[in-house]
């Protein structure tokens, strides 16, 4: 299986690809949106700020989005999550508008919202494939969807209650690192790709 992580010049994603590795699993990086669908999987990383990230996004971001709704399996990370969405208050340029709704700033006293938190109504069949309960999550923004219907998991920081996880298709998103979030991160991550190979 080849893993491909795209790259937005934002950091260092040596966790991430310690992670996903495994036997018959190949990880590379690209920088080319349009480079990086030639994959069995796409990941888009959790590192970086919207605008520099959608402005790499941008010359592909036609063809990204209908790769991934034609079935490309997909894993966002945190950023990339948001990705997934239409637009985001953090910086300029569109995401890939494959979940209805926009990135907001989270309103808490306390932000970022950075260390564990629990995962809420996680009712995916990811979740019993790699039961994940607590998470490690970094991010001062968060989606907000303009409908339910993709949410699969919701957590909480402070009064703020937001998506965790959402999931369109062979695409999942998820606001948290499972890189970052030990064993059972690892786990889930390997479950995505478990189901991104059948």
């Amino acid at each position: 299986m080849r893993v491909t992580v795209f790259d937005y010049g934002a950091g260092n994603l040596h966790s991430l690809a310690k992670a996903i590795k495994g036997d018959g699993i190949d990880v590379c990086f690209e920088t080319d949106p349009a480079e990086a669908l030639r994959t069995d999987v796409l990941v888009l990383p959790g590192v970086g700020a919207f605008g520099r990230a959608a402005a790499r996004l941008a010359p592909g971001r036609a063809a990204v989005r209908e790769a991934l709704e034609a079935g490309l399996p997909c894993l966002g990370i945190c950023l990339g999550m948001q990705l997934l969405f239409d637009t985001s208050e953090e910086g300029e340029g569109g995401g890939l508008g494959l979940v209805s709704g926009a990135v907001t700033r989270i309103r808490a006293r306390r932000a970022p919202h950075i260390g564990w938190n629990t995962l809420e109504e996680a009712n995916d069949p990811i979740f019993s494939a790699a039961p994940i309960s607590l998470a490690y999550f970094a991010n001062g923004f968060v989606c907000r969807p303009r409908s339910t219907a993709n949410v699969i998991a919701w957590t909480t920081h402070e009064t703020d209650r937001f998506p965790a996880a959402v999931r369109r298709g062979n695409t999942l998103g998820v606001q948290f690192h499972p890189e970052k979030s030990s064993g059972a991160g690892v786990q889930f991550i390997h479950a995505f790709l478990d189901q991104a190979g059948r």
